[in-house]
């Protein structure tokens, strides 16, 4: 039995490349983004994978991402479930800014506490342990179950979203978990153990 977990980081937004915090906002990928995008979906073909179903979040540039894979893979017919628990994190009252503004205004250690710090978040907004809060019931529930049981399951969310399921999956500290770079259009692929734990990873990154 495979019990195959696939995680990919949508690739470039619009404002990934204006360095603006994007958070809920709906953003579309650039031109850079989705060639990303097909990138991941030939890596994925490259190493003969097929899957079963999909998870992605209520957001474009992670639905877009994973429709120019679906495309590359050849599955025009795959499920796909769309969820908002899968959503980047909310950068609050950040959103929308650019990073060098938002240090000018709250500060450079201050902006570095809540993009790098695991509990504390932005006004408004929130933090990655808020964020993993939502994403991990829904991982629990609806996506660890497939993989389970056999499916192979493909996963394109976000960079925060993602750090939620790593810290999981890795058995990783708070600490370790904001370190921790998720590139974009970069797949992840895990197989698990019977009891959900990994058995083995392979980063397409490079």
């Amino acid at each position: 039995m495979d019990r195959l977990l696939v995680l990919v980081r949508h690739g470039e937004s619009e404002w990934n490349k204006k360095n603006l915090f994007t958070g809920w906002r709906d953003v579309d990928l650039s031109e850079k983004g989705v060639e990303e995008a097909r990138l991941a979906g030939r890596k994925l073909k490259t190493q003969g994978l097929r899957f079963d179903v999909a998870f992605t979040s209520a957001l474009k540039r992670a639905q877009r991402t994973l429709d120019i894979i679906v495309e590359e893979l050849g599955q025009p017919g795959l499920p796909i479930f769309r969820n908002e628990a899968l959503n980047e994190r909310d950068y609050g009252d950040l959103s929308g800014l650019n990073k060098d503004e938002a240090r000018k205004k709250w500060g450079e250690e201050q902006v570095h506490i809540w993009r790098r710090s695991y509990d504390v978040a932005p006004p408004g907004g929130e933090s990655l342990k808020d964020t993993a809060a939502r994403v991990l019931p829904y991982y629990l529930q609806e996506i660890l179950p497939r993989v389970l049981r056999g499916e192979r399951v493909l996963v394109s969310a976000h960079g925060n979203s993602l750090r939620a399921l790593v810290m999981v999956l890795e058995r990783l500290s708070p600490a370790e978990i904001v370190k921790r770079e998720i590139a974009t259009g970069a797949p992840i692929i895990y197989r698990l153990e019977a009891d959900s734990t990994v058995a083995d990873k392979l980063d397409l990154a490079a």
